[in-house]
């Protein structure tokens, strides 16, 4: 029986299918639409330490998370993020999947690690 090996590793899978901002990218979004909403998906703790500006934080790794996410209005949109651009990544997944519109949900890539390269804060 032979055995096909996935040469393309999941997370590039779900990055593929949505989008994907650069710090610059995300910054000009979030400076650019006036119902944007910030959504730092990390823990109350890593938010508390160096949150954007006017951002929920609504924990990916909580329990109560898709709670939250589920009351939030699907026309609006939402840059989501967290350290390294993985949970946020998951996160705008799950919200595109959950019926969210895919145009309006965008992930920082790289998280604030990225942004912090780019912004220093």
């Amino acid at each position: 029986m032979k055995v096909t090996v996935c040469k393309t590793p999941r997370w590039q899978l779900l990055k593929s299918a949505i989008h994907n901002l650069n710090p610059e990218e995300f910054k000009a979004k979030m400076e650019g639409i006036s119902d944007v909403v910030l959504i730092d998906v990390r823990t109350p703790e890593e938010h508390t330490v160096n949150a954007l500006p006017n951002s929920l934080n609504i924990n990916y790794l909580g329990e109560s998370f898709w709670d939250k996410i589920e009351v939030l209005d699907p026309s609006k949109t939402y840059l989501v993020y967290c350290r390294t651009g993985r949970r946020s990544l998951r996160a705008c997944t799950l919200m595109k999947n959950g019926g969210f519109d895919k145009e309006k949900v965008f992930n920082l890539d790289g998280g604030m690690a990225a942004w912090e390269e780019v912004f220093g804060y």
